[in-house]
C-alpha cells in the first residue's frame, strides 16, 4: 500500500522526483499524438488552475463543475488535479453535444451545488455561466491560464479522508445520484487494480474510455500516475469512427493494459483482415473488460480473430465494478484464462443455479468475474429476506471494503438505504447494495442480472439482457449490443417491449415483417416470451451510457413519450396469435 495521504501528496512527489518522465500520451483523433504531459508539467498546470480557483474565492470542500470536449483530454487531467490542488471536489460530467444534454448538465450542476465550470474557453463561450438554484455561476476557461499563476497558489489542508470528486452514476434518471469518493477510497482501489492486474513501473496502458467515467478516470488517469507508467489516451469518439484505431495504438505502443466494455471487443470483430494489417499484439498483457455483461461468445470472437496478431485468449481480465466502489470490485488471475460457466437457463429464471454441459439445450454461458481482493467481501443476499444465499442461489450481490464511497451527496435516505445494508440474521455490515444479481461458485463471482430490471411475463422471471441476446440473434439486419427489453403496464399487466437498432445497409429496403416474425419466434422458442410491442430503430439513436451500457430505463421513457428514432413498428392486438400456443402444441406433441 502507499504511504500517500492523498492524491495531491502523489502527484507533487512524482513531479519533484521524476519531473521529466512522461506521464500522458493524447490521440485526439486516435492515431496522431496532439500533446502530452510530464508529471512536472502537470503539477505546475494544476497549480496554476488551483490558484486562480483561490483567487475567484472558491474554497475547500467546494464543488466545481469539469466539462472538457472529448478531444480535450489533457485539458481535463489538468483541471481535475486543479480542482484536487485547491480541494474543491471535482464534478467531471459528459460534454454536451445537444440542448436536452445541456439541460441534462445544468441539472448535475444544481444537483452539486457547483461554485464554477472549468472547461476549455471554445466550450464556454458555448455553455456560458451555469444556474444553481437561480444564481449564475462563473465559468473558468483553464486553457487562457499561464503557468505563472501556480506561483501564488497555496497549499490547502487535506487528508485522506477529504473528498476528491463526485463520480454520478451511470444511466441516472430523476434526481441525479454523485457518489462522494475520498482520496483513501481512490489510493485503496488503485492499489488493487495494481495487484490484480500486475502493474509495474514497466507497465504501458493505451486508453479510449471517457475520462469523466469512472472507469476511464480511475483506470486511465489515476492508476498510471499511482503506479508511475505511461498512459496514452484517444477520445471514444475516434474509437466509434475507426474501431481498428485502438488496437492500432497498443500496437505502436506496445501497450501491456488496455480494455473497456464487452461492446468494444464486439466492434472490433467486425473489422475485416486488410484493416488489421501491421498489428502486433503481442505485449498485451492485461485486456480487461467490464461495465457490462462480458459474453462468452465475444471473448471467443475475439480471441480467434486477433490469435494471428499475437493476441492470447489468457490476457482476457473479466471484472465487475462501480462508482459506488470507486471503479474496481472483483477480479480473476492475471495471465489466467476467463473461467466460463454453463448454466440452465430456465433454472436461472427461477434464481437457481445448475450447471450443465455447453451443448445443452437451453445452455447459458456466464462468465466469471473473479473475486474480491484486499479487505474486499462479496456477498449473495436475497433481496427479500436479507439473508445469505446458498452457492446453487441467485441473489442480489453485496459487497464491502474500503473501496467503497461515502454515499450519495445530499441524499441521506439512499446512502443508508444503499451502502448501509446489514444482514438480517446476523447483522453482518454495512454493505453496499449493488443492485446487481449473481452467485458465487467456488470463490468466482457470475454476474447474472440487474435486481431493478427482472421482468415476470406470464409467471416467470426473465432477464432483460437474456432477451436482447436473443433478439439480437434472430435476423441478420438486428444490430449487435444495440437491443433494450423492458416492461410497460398494458391493461393491468406486465408486456414486454423490445427496442432494436437495425444495420445501417439494412434501412433503406426494411423488410419490417420479416425481422418481426424472426424476432417474435425466437423470443417464443428460447424463453416461451410473448411481445407486445416491437420497435426498430435508426443506426445509432439507441440511449446507451457513455461506457456502452443499454440504458434501459431512459429507452422506456423515450418509447412512452414517442420519442424513439423508429424506422419500423409492430405492436400486438387482441386476437392476434401470440405463438405461445403454437410451442405449447408443439411440446405436448400435437
Amino acid at each position: 500500500m502507499t504511504d500517500y495521504a492523498t492524491l495531491v501528496e502523489l502527484l507533487r512527489d512524482r513531479a519533484q522526483t521524476q519531473p521529466q518522465q512522461l506521464a500522458y500520451t493524447f490521440l485526439a483523433d486516435g492515431s496522431t499524438e496532439s500533446g502530452s504531459l510530464t508529471y512536472g508539467e502537470l503539477d505546475r498546470q494544476a497549480k496554476a488552475i488551483a490558484a486562480r480557483l483561490q483567487k475567484m474565492g472558491i474554497s475547500p470542500g467546494d464543488r466545481a463543475l469539469v466539462v472538457y470536449p472529448y478531444t480535450a483530454g489533457l485539458e481535463f487531467i489538468a483541471a481535475f488535479f486543479g480542482c484536487l490542488y485547491a480541494g474543491v471536489v471535482a464534478v467531471a460530467d459528459n460534454p454536451p453535444r445537444h440542448d436536452r444534454a445541456i439541460v441534462q448538465l445544468q441539472e448535475r450542476a444544481t444537483a452539486a451545488e457547483a461554485r464554477v465550470l472549468l472547461t476549455t474557453q471554445a466550450l464556454l463561450d458555448r455553455l456560458g455561466r451555469v444556474a444553481v438554484e437561480g444564481e449564475t455561476q462563473p465559468g473558468l476557461a483553464t486553457d487562457t491560464l499561464s503557468a505563472e499563476e501556480g506561483n501564488h497558489w497555496q497549499e490547502p489542508q487535506l487528508d485522506r479522508h477529504t473528498l476528491a470528486y463526485f463520480q454520478y452514476t451511470s444511466g441516472s434518471t430523476g434526481t441525479p445520484k454523485g457518489v462522494m469518493v475520498s482520496h483513501a477510497n481512490i489510493l485503496y482501489n488503485s492499489e488493487i487494480i495494481r495487484q490484480a492486474f500486475g502493474h509495474s513501473t514497466a507497465s504501458q496502458g493505451v486508453i479510449w474510455l471517457p475520462l469523466y467515467h469512472d472507469m476511464g478516470l480511475v483506470g486511465g488517469v489515476i492508476q498510471p500516475l499511482y503506479i508511475g507508467f505511461p498512459v496514452t489516451l484517444m477520445s471514444p469518439v475516434a474509437l466509434v469512427r475507426q474501431p481498428m484505431a485502438w488496437l492500432h495504438a497498443i500496437s505502436r505502443y506496445r501497450a501491456t493494459t488496455s480494455g473497456g466494455p464487452n461492446f468494444a471487443y464486439d466492434l472490433l470483430c467486425r473489422t475485416t483482415p486488410e484493416q488489421r494489417q501491421g498489428l502486433d499484439l503481442s505485449s498485451w498483457e492485461v485486456a480487461f473488460s467490464g461495465a457490462e455483461p462480458v459474453r462468452a461468445e465475444t471473448l471467443a470472437r475475439f480471441a480467434e480473430a486477433f490469435a494471428p496478431y499475437g493476441f492470447r485468449r489468457e490476457a482476457f481480465y473479466p471484472c465487475y465494478g462501480m462508482a459506488e466502489a470507486t471503479l474496481f470490485v472483483s477480479g480473476g488471475t492475471k495471465a489466467e484464462a476467463p473461467v466460463v460457466r454453463y448454466a440452465d437457463g430456465a433454472a436461472l429464471e427461477e434464481n437457481r443455479v445448475r450447471f450443465v454441459a455447453a451443448d445443452a439445450p437451453g445452455a447459458r454461458s456466464i462468465v466469471s468475474c473473479g473475486k474480491a481482493w484486499l479487505d474486499g467481501e462479496i456477498a449473495i443476499v436475497d433481496p427479500e429476506t436479507l439473508r445469505r444465499c446458498g452457492s446453487d442461489r441467485v441473489g442480489e450481490i453485496w459487497v464491502s471494503g474500503s473501496g467503497i464511497a461515502r454515499g450519495y451527496w445530499q441524499q441521506p435516505e439512499e446512502t443508508e438505504r444503499t451502502f448501509q445494508a446489514t444482514i438480517a440474521d446476523t447483522g453482518e455490515g454495512p454493505f453496499l447494495r449493488t443492485g446487481d444479481l449473481g452467485f458465487v461458485w467456488e470463490g468466482e463471482l457470475f454476474i447474472t442480472g440487474r435486481l431493478k430490471e427482472l421482468m415476470i411475463l406470464w409467471g416467470r422471471n426473465h432477464y432483460p439482457q437474456h432477451l436482447e441476446h436473443t433478439v439480437e440473434k434472430a435476423h441478420p439486419a438486428l444490430r449487435v449490443n444495440c437491443c433494450a427489453a423492458f416492461s410497460i403496464d398494458a391493461d393491468g399487466e406486465e408486456r414486454l417491449v423490445i427496442a432494436s437498432e437495425v444495420e445501417r445497409t439494412a434501412l433503406r429496403k426494411l423488410a419490417v415483417d420479416e425481422i418481426v416474425s424472426a424476432i417474435r419466434q425466437a423470443l417464443v422458442d428460447r424463453h416461451m416470451a410473448e411481445v407486445w410491442v416491437i420497435v426498430l430503430l435508426k443506426t445509432g439513436s439507441l440511449p446507451k451510457t457513455t461506457s456502452g451500457k443499454i440504458q434501459r430505463r431512459a429507452c422506456r421513457d423515450r418509447f412512452l413519450a414517442g420519442s424513439l428514432d423508429v424506422v419500423g413498428e409492430w405492436r400486438y392486438h387482441l386476437g392476434e396469435s401470440s405463438g405461445i400456443s403454437e410451442l405449447a402444441d408443439r411440446l405436448n406433441g400435437n
